[in-house]
């Protein structure tokens, strides 16, 4: 029996490989949008504390000055959490392409891996199909050595 080659072997390596290279990226851009996604968490906890520190100041006595930094404090908050949510879109994004790519890298490489498939299946086919025939073969040469076909 012959042995099976795969023609396209190179092609599989290569895919193989791009799709462990997407794969990684996307699980990198997962890991981007999470940390992300927890640092505006925590930046909007900033800013519920700020919301919340400038109402209960507003039962007091008012300071002025204080007033002026507690709002400037809760302006750059604001801010930081506006800046926090355009970084989570970002990496949002970023992570919905490689979730694109690493898809259509699997896709390809399930294609080589199907076709490899299909060839082996098919050389198996060949290789049992040759076999029976030399098993044939045997069989009758053997029954004609035994028995002649014309009896004298």
């Amino acid at each position: 029996m012959k042995r099976f080659r795969f023609p396209l072997r190179p092609v599989a390596v290569l895919r193989a490989h791009q799709e462990i290279r997407a794969r990684e990226t996307f699980a990198a851009a997962v890991h981007a949008y999470v940390q992300s996604e927890e640092a505006l968490a925590t930046t909007r906890a900033r800013v519920a504390h700020f919301e919340a520190a400038l109402f209960a100041g507003r039962r007091t006595t008012f300071n002025p000055a204080e007033e002026a930094q507690q709002l400037a404090a809760y302006r750059r908050e604001c801010a930081a959490e506006g800046e926090a949510e355009r970084a989570t879109f970002a990496a949002r994004a970023t992570m919905d392409r490689a979730r694109v790519e690493y898809l259509d890298a699997h896709r390809k490489h399930e294609v080589v891996k199907r076709l490899e498939a299909k060839s082996r299946l098919a050389h198996h086919h060949a290789a049992n199909r040759e076999e029976q025939a030399e098993f044939d073969d045997f069989a009758t040469r053997r029954a004609l050595r035994r028995s002649p076909l014309f009896s004298p």
